[in-house]
Parts: C-alpha cells; structure tokens; sequence
C-alpha cells in the first residue's frame, strides 16, 4: 500500500453534496479504495471543523445530519481522523447541546486535557463540566 493520502475538506463535501457528479464519483472512488484496504487515508479534526461549517452555513444541513456525516467519516475504514476521540466527543455534544462545534471540540479538548481553569467570557458552555471553573 502507497503512502497515506491526506483527504482535504472539498473531497468530503463533493462526496456528502454529491453537487458535481463527476468531482463526487472521483471521491467516492478514493473512499471505496480505503474501504477495500487499496489506500490509506488521512486528514485533520480542523478539516471535519469545516466540513461541519460548511454543511450547515452553505447547504443548511440540519444537526442531525451534519452528526450523520461526521460519524460516517469516524467510521470509514483506513481513513485516520487526527484526534478521532475529540471529534467523536465534540459531534456527540455539538448534537445534544445548543452549541457550535468549535465550543463542542473546545469542551471536549479541556476535558482530554484536565484542564481546571477556563479563562472565557462565554462561560455558558464550560460551565458544566465537572471541576471546571473560569478563571475570573
């Protein structure tokens, strides 16, 4: 197998949208290749943070699908979202709460991390997690 291949936004969105067939049909391609074990594939938890961007200000996806494109992406095969565990967390509160998902991966980020203090001025959401408090 090939070197890993890292995924860029566009190539997911093209997938998801399905907006220009034949952009679509070369992405499914790449996504089926890693499927079947013939590459691998890898792209950056600022990339999914985009993709959720772009989903629901562009092509007003709902949360419920954005949440579904997300863990699609999750669960693919041979594709390596960097900080896996952070984004699974960050779209699972981004889903239940009345959150972004930067504030969702912000929240998830602080607990990986056993952060105490949280130095914001939008103390709404880090305000419950347990053993956090703003640092004012």
């Amino acid at each position: 197998m090939d070197d890993p291949v890292f995924v860029d936004t566009n190539v997911f969105l093209r997938f998801f949208v399905r907006d220009d067939e034949s952009l679509y049909q070369k992405a499914r391609e790449l996504f089926e290749k890693a499927e079947r074990g013939d590459a691998k594939l890898e792209t950056s938890d600022l990339v999914i943070a985009e993709i959720v961007w772009v989903l629901e200000s562009y092509y007003n996806f709902s949360k419920p699908e954005v949440k579904e494109v997300v863990e699609t992406i999750l669960e693919t095969k041979n594709l390596k979202v960097a900080n896996h565990s952070r984004v699974k967390e960050a779209i699972d509160l981004y889903f239940l709460g009345k959150m972004d998902f930067i504030d969702a991966y912000n929240i998830a980020y602080v607990k990986a991390k056993d952060f105490k203090k949280v130095a914001t001025f939008d103390i709404k959401h880090f305000k419950n997690i347990e053993g956090v408090t703003n640092f004012w």
